[in-house]
């Protein structure tokens, strides 16, 4: 699992206006071509990707020389009818190849808006700064898309594909750019588009690959998530585009701690998503510093960040749904070693403990569908677990166990088991409430509970379950309030965001509110006195 993210399956995609109603584009240019050999199209993306990058070259666009003397038509009409224009954004070849009469950007993808008629809306449609043309292919029965940019540059939509063919009739086989997972193959300075150039690898997930780019348009580094060229991703990644549109048009400025989408595009069938290159996330952190604990005063500072941007969520009806650590990130991690007693080398302290929550790929709106299973199971929620139905509450119970995390050092429910997660839960918190046992018995399937208690141990339960359930320490034990202010206040606040009862819960406002707040600690959790 690399930074910035995973994905599950969700659904697509929002212009890149700060206004609610989607802009009208004008109309597709759509003129017919005759077909350009493998061969050619292999050249002409040569000739594309290794031109230099010029953000200030003007229009009429300059066209392939192989192109010109394939296409009589595209020279004689197409700078004529198509000026300037802003971007170039790739979309799937299916979408125009079946929807000939498509002749407006804010027509929405029809396969979506048949599955999910609650997005049918002037908000959900191919980006639409761009112009096309197609040409009919005269070996098969394809369509080519080819997309011009404003670099001064026409993509063949085609030749931007992972796909590879057999030789036949002396077409040479096209070039390979997945593996057989629909991985893209990264190749250090490599581009992606005109723009980015790839630097190099940051991490790979199940979703895809993220790799840092340098961004010729603003001389920086970038962090892209290049999602796999599989269809349920593809499809998560375009409702993450989604939310992460919403989220910058309610916090322009960035006050509330969410990761800022700067960009996304296609690339050979692999949706690309840009974002500020940040730090590594609060695992990999902890991970490096051996698991030692955060100081008392970045673990408040980074519970109020975090709070903070939970109730920015939930405010636009939106839960995140999968909070952790790892989709936490450090707006930088650097660091300086300081003594520790007991440790021959130093611990790490960072300098500075500003976050930013990514991966929005989960994250569902109030009113939509929800999925019966959310979150990392070992920030999961107990009305999860039970099946009672899950809301805004989920998301303080994650923050809750992400909180003990820091101070511990070490995830609270480590467990992979049902069960034994609710029976870790006891250990941890106390009883489950009678009223939720009596609810989840009523749920199908249901053997968590026996006569109102929870069945575990049960003849099923290994020694080994037992005596780690046995063993471990209850929230008390783990924060020890008795020891001082810092303690007893962080344990009163972990304690309101770890209540079973959702409805009883913490909510994100309300914590933030709290009195572990009203004061500034040091690093060891002394009031601090101005």
């Amino acid at each position: 699992q690399s930074s910035y993210g995973s994905t599950t399956n969700k659904s697509y995609h929002i212009n890149q206006s700060s206004n609610a109603v989607a802009r009208k584009s004008p109309s597709v240019q759509l003129i017919m071509t005759r077909q350009v050999s493998a061969a050619q199209r292999v050249q002409r993306e040569n000739h594309v990707y290794n031109n230099s990058f010029n953000p200030n070259k003007q229009q009429p666009t300059q066209i392939p020389s192989q192109l010109i003397s394939n296409n009589h038509t595209y020279t004689s009409t197409y700078p004529n009818k198509n000026p300037a224009f802003n971007d170039a954004a790739i979309f799937p070849s299916t979408f125009v190849t079946n929807n000939p009469t498509y002749n407006d950007a804010t027509t929405y993808f029809t396969s979506f808006a048949a599955k999910n008629p609650t997005y049918s809306d002037a908000s959900f449609f191919p980006c639409p700064n761009y112009r096309s043309y197609i040409s009919t292919s005269s070996h098969a029965s394809t369509t080519n898309i080819y997309l011009n940019n404003n670099d001064g540059h026409n993509y063949d939509y085609n030749s931007l594909q992972s796909y590879s063919s057999g030789t036949s009739s002396g077409i040479p086989q096209a070039p390979v750019y997945d593996d057989k997972d629909g991985h893209y193959i990264v190749h250090p300075g490599d581009d992606l588009t005109h723009r980015y150039k790839i630097i190099r690898i940051l991490g790979q997930g199940t979703f895809g690959k993220v790799i840092q780019c340098w961004d010729r348009a603003y001389n920086t580094h970038v962090a892209i998530k290049m999602i796999r060229a599989v269809e349920k991703y593809r499809d998560a990644a375009k409702i993450e585009i989604r939310v992460l549109n919403c989220i910058k048009q309610n916090d322009p400025f960035n006050v509330h701690h969410c990761i800022h989408l700067r960009d996304y595009f296609d690339f050979r069938n692999h949706i690309c998503i840009v974002f500020d290159l940040l730090g590594s996330s609060l695992y990999d952190f902890l991970k490096s510093n051996e698991f030692n604990p955060f100081p008392m005063n970045q673990i408040q500072n980074i519970a109020r960040q975090l709070l903070t941007s939970v109730e920015f969520l939930h405010s636009m009806h939106l839960i995140h749904t999968d909070l952790k650590p790892e989709n936490i990130l450090l707006d930088t991690d650097h660091y300086r070693s300081v003594p520790s007693k007991g440790q021959d080398k130093g611990v790490r302290e960072l300098y500075n403990s500003d976050i930013r929550v990514i991966d929005f790929g989960s994250a569902t709106f109030e009113e939509e569908y929800h999925s019966s299973v959310i979150q990392t199971r070992h920030y999961r929620a107990p009305e999860v677990i039970l099946g009672l139905g899950w809301s805004y509450p989920c998301d303080l119970w994650s923050v809750g166990c992400i909180l003990i995390e820091l101070f511990t050092g070490q995830t609270v429910f480590q467990t992979h088991d049902n069960l034994e997660h609710l029976a870790i839960m006891e250990r941890v918190l106390g009883k489950i409430p009678d009223r939720l046992a009596i609810r989840a018995s009523r749920q199908p399937q249901s053997k968590f509970f026996r006569n109102g208690k929870l069945n575990y141990p049960n003849h099923e339960t290994s020694r080994q379950s037992k005596q780690y359930v046995r063993e471990t320490l209850s929230l008390r034990e783990l924060i020890q309030p008795h020891a001082c202010a810092f303690n007893r206040q962080f344990f009163d606040l972990v304690l309101g965001l770890l209540h079973y009862d959702p409805a009883q819960r913490l909510t994100a406002r309300e914590a933030l509110r709290h009195p572990f707040f009203y004061v500034p600690y040091d690093n060891d959790g002394r009031p601090l006195r101005y």
